[in-house]
């Protein structure tokens, strides 16, 4: 029988957990919302991904163009996004990570109005550029303020949200495809693109709701209102207090100040960053730099924007004619490609990134090669090989679904978290620039480059590349799961990059 005092104490402790459970969820629910919120501007890049692998069968016939031409069409979006990320580092750094979504969503708004009333290939032309730069914004913040808004604990779920929202974005363009395609040619792709407009009007409004990341805050000397954030995206008082010292350190403010507003240095704007980066960085932040932008240069490189992109055209040369089916077989490549994301966001923090990483890459290796050996055996052989053509589109699911499973989430989880403070934002541009501009080279060459290598070569020499990617990742890639971003510069300040190292 328990004593009158453990009676009590027990009741005390029962009382404790009736009044901070709740909060401790409320304040959860709130960081999971605005994660949300912020992540799916990311639907935006997804849709025009997706809605413009089948819309080019309809824009070539109706527009009579050449694949020269939709190379060029197909591609320039991530040359311009390249541009938008670039200048989406500096911009957030100025007007702050809330705003920078907006003005995004603006400019995707204007860019699908142009694409869905095009007259010309010009116009449309002009559409994809505009709406490129919109592209370029939305992938270089979203993620970044969600790991400023995040906990440490749940920084790798919710910055997946980018992501996920990619991939669904990408599984509502090729159903749109599919939805419109039974309408007149020339109606039809114009109906496909320019209802991404419809969506980047309720982003606009929905992130005004939000609040400012805390760390922007705190770099402004806003203490007050980084404290009053931090405490409702923090698991207790305590840990947003630590949150906030270990912000002010980094910031370079004096763990006493305890004003609301404190005067901070001119550089608190991003000045002065870029030459930090590139012309003269320390040991520990080359060691980021090249950590961050390899692997979104790696993820680009190993073939994913090809294969979602040309996936009708891959489908084609694997045997598949006829229009319909070869849309359908496209929207099980998105099915794939979202369901298997969203196994990824609950083992981010519960695996690592760097088993999860691994494992994904090494299914996409086997993936190409399985799905290069069945387009060479179904373009050498003089009948039909049903199981050749069942293999190849098979691989083509496996591939996007290992990708979905690691190198396309964490990547951008990865290339957020690690930077300093002073330079995430254009830090974490400069890696999505990269990303941007991997993927125009990649899908303004592709068709090029299947005619002068053959499309079972152009997949062997992608299975090439994901195997140097699995290297890379093996060797320079040090775990983050569980520590704060304020503890990243340590982390790769002690990283040694050799093959013992690379397993701690």
């Amino acid at each position: 029988m328990a004593e009158p005092d453990q009676k009590i104490e027990t009741s005390a402790v029962h009382e404790i957990l009736e009044i901070e459970s709740p909060n401790k969820y409320r304040r959860k629910k709130f960081a999971l919302t605005c994660a949300t919120l912020a992540s799916m501007i990311s639907i935006l890049l997804g849709y025009d991904t997706g809605v413009m692998s089948g819309a080019i069968i309809f824009i070539k016939d109706d527009l009579k163009i050449n694949d020269t031409q939709i190379e060029v069409l197909v591609g320039i979006i991530n040359l311009c996004s390249l541009v938008g990320s670039v200048a989406a580092g500096r911009t957030s750094d100025w007007i702050g990570r809330r705003y920078t979504i907006v003005f995004a969503a603006v400019i995707f708004f204007v860019g699908a109005l142009l694409m869905g009333l095009a007259p010309n290939y010009a116009v449309l032309m002009a559409g994809r550029i505009v709406a490129g730069f919109g592209v370029g914004y939305a992938l270089m913040i979203a993620p970044v303020y969600t790991a400023e808004l995040a906990p440490a604990l749940s920084r790798g779920l919710l910055t997946s949200f980018t992501e996920i929202f990619i991939n669904a974005g990408v599984l509502l363009g090729y159903v749109s495809n599919f939805a419109f395609s039974k309408l007149p040619e020339h109606l039809g792709w114009r109906l496909m693109l320019g209802a991404g407009a419809i969506p980047s009007v309720f982003f606009a409004f929905a992130v005004l709701t939000m609040p400012e990341s805390p760390r922007w805050l705190v770099m402004q000397g806003r203490l007050g209102e980084a404290r009053r954030i931090l405490l409702k995206t923090s698991d207790s008082k305590e840990e947003a207090e630590m949150r906030l010292a270990d912000i002010k350190e980094m910031a370079g403010i004096p763990e006493s100040c305890t004003d609301e507003v404190v005067v901070v240095e001119k550089r608190s704007h991003g000045e002065g960053v870029w030459r930090e980066l590139l012309l003269r960085p320390s040991p520990t932040v080359r060691r980021v730099l090249v950590a961050a932008v390899g692997i979104h240069l790696f993820q680009q490189a190993s073939g994913i924007d090809a294969v979602v992109l040309y996936s009708p055209r891959i489908f084609e040369k694997a045997g598949i004619k006829k229009k319909s089916s070869l849309l359908g077989a496209t929207v099980c490549v998105g099915i794939s490609k979202t369901s298997f994301i969203l196994v990824a966001t609950f083992l981010l923090d519960r695996m690592g990134r760097r088993p999860l990483l691994l494992s994904s890459v090494g299914g996409m290796i086997l993936s190409l090669l399985g799905l290069a050996s069945g387009l060479t055996i179904v373009n050498h052989s003089e009948e039909k090989v049903g199981w050749a053509i069942a293999l190849c589109i098979l691989t083509v699911l496996t591939f996007v679904a290992s990708f979905s499973i690691g190198l396309g989430p964490i990547a951008w989880v990865y290339s957020s978290e690690i930077f300093p403070l002073r330079l995430r934002a254009q830090g974490g541009s400069l890696a999505a620039g990269v990303n941007r501009m991997m993927s125009g080279i990649i899908v303004t060459t592709f068709l090029s480059l299947y005619k002068a290598i053959t499309i079972e070569g152009s997949f062997f020499m992608f299975a090439g590349i994901a195997t140097v990617t699995w290297v890379f990742i093996y060797v320079f890639l040090p775990e983050t799961r569980g520590r704060t971003l304020e503890e990243m510069e340590v982390l790769f300040s002690k990283w040694r990059w050799t093959l013992d190292d690379s397993m701690k």
